[in-house]
């Protein structure tokens, strides 16, 4: 009998899921486990979603997605990895394809309490869990949830732990979000990539770092609008940013910068006074975007915002 190969034991819960409304599809997972997000989830534009758990067999991912492109639908995918592996009843398996449709597979020798429930556009699974309530658990919040997929996904994360999650604790989480089509930039179709390593509240931090992504879509967005020189819808998109994330003094620098650059010098001064005293550098970045013309002020109003903190100059 062919030996099972070294495998990671990544024992742990997930969900993947696909939104066709807004044209998304993921997976999100947490686990007692260092770099859950580094082995676990897998997820290709227009194609679809894999998780491979337990005693995890890493060519599940890529070999599912690959199996989806073929236009195998998922309970296919699942029926031919799993006779194909000698260790089958020792892992946890879970697919989901772009239209929606979802299949998983939990063998017999997975650690309790173990198993997976299917729904409409998504699986949820898990195994070595405190209790069996915790793939319910998740099955409910993520049915009963509303927004973007990756919020609803780590309100699924969050329900199992809230029911006793993994039996060892918690050590890491991610969520990884693709396009439902490709448009053959990878860039552009992987939409969010987050990985909680090594974390006391690993779910929580990862719920903070969906926050900061979303500030940064309207920063990037920002961004765009001050290539074209549209400073309004700049200044919009960065005060939006803030309002999500205003510890960053990143977001705080360019809404200073669209504020002077709109006629609103008197509003920007004390926002450039705080982020100077933060860290000198922003001074000398302030120095290096006026002399590339992305600080559109007039010579004196210029000198007026470096100014802001030195010695015997400025207020």
């Amino acid at each position: 009998m062919e030996r099972i190969r070294t495998i990671r034991p990544v024992h742990t819960y997930s969900i993947v899921a696909a939104d066709k409304n807004r044209g998304e599809i993921g997976a999100a997972v947490q686990s007692h486990w260092f770099s859950v997000g580094s082995t676990v989830p897998w997820a290709e534009a227009g194609v679809g979603a894999v998780v491979t758990q337990s005693f995890v067999n890493p060519s599940f991912g890529p070999g599912g997605l690959e199996l989806l492109k073929q236009g195998l639908g998922p309970d296919q995918v699942v029926d031919r990895l799993v006779a194909s592996d000698v260790g089958r009843e020792m892992r946890q398996l879970a697919v989901v394809d772009r239209h929606g449709r979802a299949f998983a597979f939990t063998g017999r020798r997975c650690v309790p309490e173990a198993g997976h429930r299917i729904g409409e556009g998504y699986s949820v699974q898990a195994n070595l869990m405190e209790n069996d309530e915790v793939w319910p658990a998740m099955a409910k919040a993520f049915e009963q949830s509303s927004g973007p997929l990756a919020e609803r996904m780590v309100e699924a994360l969050a329900a199992a732990q809230d029911c006793g999650g993994d039996l060892r604790g918690k050590q890491s989480a991610a969520v990884l979000i693709v396009r439902g089509e490709s448009s053959g930039e990878i860039w552009k179709d992987r939409v969010i990539d987050l990985r909680v390593e090594d974390h006391e509240e690993p779910v929580e931090e990862l719920r903070r770092l969906v926050g900061v992504f979303r500030a940064y879509e309207h920063m990037n967005r920002g961004d765009l609008a001050l290539e074209a020189e549209d400073e309004k819808r700049a200044l919009q998109e960065y005060g939006d940013a803030l309002k999500l994330y205003p510890d960053s003094q990143e977001i705080r620098f360019w809404c200073g910068v669209s504020l002077a650059n709109t006629g609103q010098l008197e509003q920007a001064l004390p926002i450039f006074a705080e982020v100077f005293r933060a860290h000198l550098g922003w001074r000398t970045l302030t120095e290096r975007i006026y002399n590339l013309g992305l600080l559109e002020v007039e010579k004196q109003d210029y000198r007026r915002i470096v100014s802001i903190g030195r010695v015997g100059e400025g207020k």
